[in-house]
């Protein structure tokens, strides 16, 4: 049996890892865009967080961004670890400055990660070439 045989994972794997990455791509370009846009309750988010608009914008294009990369077959994995970076932040947030529930984070953080997981290929390759 060959290697590359063997290391192939099912079909149902890679589908499923699919609609992983199309529900996530879902979820942060609509949350991206409405950073970007101005949704009035994420503007009063933001001015509790202390840290300026300039903060949404650049969490809006992050997740915008992530959201493209993780459509990406080739940058899958960078777009993971992108989303987790900005949903452990989002987290954190959460619990310690504006209070709220973290789950829905905690939810797209543990989605990004399974992502990440099944893309560590990716990780270490691009890891090596640093």
């Amino acid at each position: 049996m060959s290697l590359a045989v063997a290391s192939a994972p099912p079909r149902w794997k890679s589908a499923g890892l699919w609609v992983v990455r199309g529900l996530l791509a879902l979820a942060f370009a609509g949350a991206g865009a409405a950073k970007l846009y101005g949704v009035p309750m994420l503007v009063e988010s933001f001015q509790h967080i202390g840290l300026g608009q300039w903060f949404r914008y650049l969490t809006g294009a992050l997740e915008v961004l992530g959201a493209i990369l993780i459509l990406t077959p080739s940058l899958a994995a960078v777009g993971a670890v992108l989303l987790i970076c900005i949903m452990i932040g989002a987290t954190v947030t959460h619990l310690f400055v504006v209070g709220g529930s973290a789950v829905p984070a905690l939810v797209l953080l543990a989605l990004s990660a399974v992502v990440a997981y099944a893309k560590r290929g990716q990780i270490a390759s691009l890891a090596s070439h640093l």
